[in-house]
């Protein structure tokens, strides 16, 4: 297996890095205290044609691919893991629709419609820099932790009416569109059964349409993920943003679709690193005299994260090299571990790095305490969360006998 990126992919990742370091890290601060949306980051992806990194090159995208959009999130979120997070919504409804549809069952007409549809979203992106959210949480799961959709979309003349409610709606306060998960309700089912469920992309300024509740969290301030309220909102046929019975096909035949928060996390986990480094090596500002920043027990301290970093990133790179369509139940079980790893990690890192550079590192303006609190959201990241990601590894092992449920 080869890790080593293309030139294509250091091309983009330099591009994206030094965006992030020269213009994102100086504002993450400011977004993390105000619990305010990153607009001006989001001004400089436009700019530099970020927006369109994971649109395919045949419509005037960058053309990156899962690998490479996953190397990119990563670079962000050592600058600003806020940005990244948001980002990566945007840019996985952008693969979603594209490489990852074209590699699914569609019949003939299916596959003309839904090139139509997705050409209109790209068009949005390219010409008037719209984003695209995605949220998935509405506090429903059932025994095993797993989501249960319940927003309903009913059939209308020329489309959809759609009511329901997402919580933690990343981008709330910026998304031109919302990529909403919801089931029919002319389906006889109870909210459990994927085969009803339906992709399709609410127009943020519709009529029944609200962004609704505060936002004061722990830490992620700056994704603003408040509540996303539709009440019989219009959608258009051409806003399903995957044909119908699609969506379940490509949660059960490319799961790795749901991998794409981990980068964020191992980014944030990078950064925690990096500044202990500087700060023990004297390069921070405010920082400890020397007789206290070198000593064994700081060096055996800054060898355990790295070693932890390195395990969470192997692990990581080797489960991203192996999404694709129908992997075997060994690669979704390493993909399951992989993300419930660079989740823990984040947590551990960041922890273990206040430890060890002391007491002055956990004070604001330093990025430590933020990242720190960042990096606690991510075990509770839907919909693979850490306990999630647990009960599937388990399961897939050890099946229920038949006839029993799992606990």
């Amino acid at each position: 297996m080869n890790f080593q990126p293309s030139a294509r992919q250091r091309e983009l990742v330099v591009l994206a890095g030094d965006l992030a370091r020269t213009q994102f890290a100086p504002r993450a601060a400011m977004y993390d205290q105000q619990a305010s949306f990153p607009f001006e980051n989001y001004a400089d992806l436009r700019q530099t044609g970020l927006l369109a990194l994971c649109i395919p090159e045949r419509y005037g995208g960058m053309g990156a691919d899962f690998a490479t959009y996953c190397l990119v999130s990563e670079e962000i979120a050592r600058s600003c893991g806020a940005t990244a997070l948001t980002f990566n919504m945007h840019c996985s409804t952008m693969m979603w629709i594209g490489p990852l549809a074209d590699e699914l069952d569609m019949s003939p007409a299916e596959r003309q419609a839904h090139e139509s549809r997705r050409a209109r979203v790209y068009q949005h992106v390219l010409e008037n820099g719209h984003l695209y959210a995605q949220p998935f949480s509405e506090g429903h799961q059932n025994r095993s932790g797993r989501l249960i959709f319940q927003c309903q979309a009913q059939r209308t003349e020329g489309g959809f009416r759609i009511s329901g409610k997402k919580i933690f709606a990343s981008l709330a306060d910026a998304a031109h569109y919302f990529g909403v998960l919801a089931r029919l309700d002319d389906d006889d089912d109870d909210g459990d059964d994927a085969s009803s469920i339906h992709y399709l992309a609410v127009e943020a300024n519709a009529p029944g349409v609200s962004i609704e509740g505060d936002w004061n969290p722990l830490g992620m301030r700056g994704t603003v993920s408040r509540d996303l309220v539709m009440q019989d909102c219009f959608v258009p046929e051409h806003a399903q943003l995957l044909p119908e019975g699609i969506y379940q096909q490509a949660a059960r035949r490319w799961p790795h679709m749901f991998l794409t928060l981990a980068p964020t996390y191992l980014g944030l986990t990078q950064a925690a690193y990096d500044f202990t480094v500087d700060y023990l090596s004297g390069r921070v500002a405010g920082g400890p005299p020397s007789s206290e920043r070198i000593a064994p027990i700081k060096q055996y301290a800054v060898a355990e994260q790295l070693i932890r970093l390195e395990a969470a990133r192997a692990l990581l790179y080797r489960s991203i090299s192996e999404a694709g369509l129908d992997p075997a139940p060994e690669a979704l079980r390493r993909a399951f571990a992989a993300n419930r790893t660079v989740m823990e990690t984040a947590t551990q890192v960041t922890a273990d790095a206040i430890r060890t550079c002391g007491g002055r590192s956990m004070l604001k303006p330093l990025p430590l305490e933020r990242y720190y609190r960042d990096a606690r959201c991510g075990a509770l990241m839907q919909p693979w969360t850490a306990d999630n990601c647990l009960e599937r590894i388990g399961s897939s092992v050890l099946p229920a006998p038949k006839g029993t449920m799992s606990p």
